[in-house]
């Protein structure tokens, strides 16, 4: 006998609902897919960003003088908006991974000024931590390591560019 359950949540709030949502997003996608993939959006916003943040770093009248540390330091300044990227994209599946988590959903019915709780029944809630296990937490793994990379680069590159 399979048991139905109704939920008064409406659609687009439930967790599984907003995962499936961020997984179809052109921006959220990016770390579900495979390392690579990541790598190559943020490379281009990388590449996007470097135009602009070198002409800023060339307003300096010591580095207008020096061209490999104008370059260095408009490099290093470009990973700034990949690094922003990467941690808005943390913050959107952040939010979906604890609500996937949850033993009960928040949400409102028509406005702010009325939010409810509802519990998960126990299939929902496995089937909730299955998703967050083994779909979620891979992919913010990636975003942690795409992160610590560009922190990495930021930290070294500024190094490199005072040390020149």
């Amino acid at each position: 006998m399979v048991e139905t359950v109704v939920c008064p949540v409406p659609p687009e709030q439930r967790p599984l609902d907003e995962f499936q949502q961020l997984s179809q997003s052109w921006f959220f996608s990016w770390p579900a897919g495979t390392s690579p993939s990541l790598l190559r959006s943020l490379l281009i916003s990388w590449l996007m960003m470097l135009p602009v943040s070198t002409l800023v770093a060339s307003g300096s009248l010591v580095l207008s003088r020096d061209p490999l540390r104008l370059v260095l330091a408009g490099g290093v300044a470009a990973v700034v908006l990949p690094l922003f990227l990467l941690m808005r994209q943390w913050l959107g599946w952040t939010y979906v991974m604890k609500r996937l988590l949850s033993e009960s959903v928040d949400y409102e019915e028509s406005g702010w000024y009325d939010g409810q709780t509802w519990e998960k029944p126990l299939s929902w809630r496995e089937r909730d931590l299955l998703v967050a296990r083994h779909e979620v937490r891979p992919i913010l793994g990636r975003l942690a390591r795409a992160m610590a990379l560009a922190t990495g680069v930021i930290l070294v590159g500024s190094s490199l560019c005072q040390a020149l």
